[in-house]
C-alpha cells in the first residue's frame, strides 16, 4: 500500500514538472489517499499485536 503511494507521489511530481497539472493534482490525491489507509492499517496492526 504505501508503495503505490510513492508510485503516485511520483507521478504527481512528474507531472507537476511537465506542466500537466489537473493530472498531477488527481495523483497527488490518490497518493494522500492511499498514504492516510496505510496509516490507519497500519495503527490497527499495531493494536490488535499487542492484544496477543
Amino acid at each position: 500500500m504505501l508503495n503505490y503511494a510513492i508510485i503516485f507521489l511520483i507521478i504527481a511530481v512528474v507531472a507537476g514538472v511537465l506542466g500537466f497539472g489537473g493530472i498531477a493534482g488527481a495523483a497527488a490525491t490518490i497518493a494522500k489517499v492511499l498514504f492516510f489507509v496505510f496509516l490507519v492499517l497500519f495503527v490497527v496492526t499495531l493494536i490488535r499485536g499487542r492484544g496477543r
